[in-house]
């Protein structure tokens, strides 16, 4: 069964547990290329791997974008 957090301002079903990495990898975000928060706080890259998502978390996740 789905569980569900807020990606974005929406509800997106996740199945969890859940780390943030395989929650962008699964929505095709590359990790190295987002800025995420999660419920408030900035999370690190290499903290992807370890941070869990649970049920109803909040998370922001911005593309990096390169250019001038």
């Amino acid at each position: 069964m789905d569980s569900f957090v807020i990606a974005n301002g929406e509800r997106v079903a996740v199945k969890l547990p859940c780390t943030i990495e395989e929650f962008l990898l699964e929505r095709n975000f590359f990790p190295k290329g987002v800025v995420v928060e999660h419920n408030g706080e900035a999370v690190s890259p290499s903290e992807f791997k370890k941070r869990i998502i649970n049920e109803g978390d909040k998370l922001e996740i911005v593309k990096v974008v390169a250019g001038g």
